[in-house]
């Protein structure tokens, strides 16, 4: 499952780049299948991390169970695309793994990440919250909610789409 950066620069389109691919292997498996598997399509392994001679990206297979804080009960969201499948965190659990880092360990760019994530996708505030509260961390969630709406205001200043669309009678509608 997709999991870290790799589903911040998908869910800000590019906005936010990520140069490694972080996956949470969701069943057994050996490090020597995990390899080969790699080496089969072209990628070799330094350390813990897997380069491909053609990508600028590299892979990580961090160790699981997949968790955003104290929560390991995450449910990936199944993309298509090109016929294949990929399980990744979905935009609401992608927003609260940068949160993670902005929360426990202040990281700033992970608040900005989180933000945009939250103004580009359909997000659950409510669940963002309950998890913060979890967390003992609502004053930074309030962080959170003061930044996404200065963003927003902010974005429409300046005519930029920030993941909404106006329909007739001036209703928002989120996009998908």
């Amino acid at each position: 499952m997709l999991s870290g950066g790799g589903c911040a620069s998908i869910y800000t389109a590019g906005m936010y780049q990520s140069v490694d691919l972080d996956f949470i292997i969701q069943g057994p498996g050996t490090q020597k299948q995990l390899d080969q598997a790699m080496a089969s399509i072209g990628f070799l392994r330094r350390q813990t991390q897997y380069f491909h001679s053609d990508s600028r990206y590299y892979v990580e297979f961090p160790p699981g169970p997949l968790g955003i804080g104290a929560d390991y009960r995450i449910e990936p969201v199944e993309v298509r695309s090109r016929g294949r499948k990929l399980l990744m965190l979905s935009p609401t659990d992608s927003c609260r793994d940068r949160l993670a880092g902005f929360f426990h360990w202040n990281d700033r760019q992970g608040l900005e990440v989180a933000v945009r994530i939250a103004a580009r996708r359909p997000v659950d505030i409510g669940k963002i919250r309950v998890w913060s509260e979890q967390e003992n961390a609502l004053p930074r969630f309030g962080i959170f909610l003061e930044e996404l709406k200065r963003y927003r205001r902010r974005s429409r200043r300046q005519g930029r789409n920030t993941g909404r669309r106006r329909r007739a009678g001036g209703v928002s509608r989120r996009l998908r």
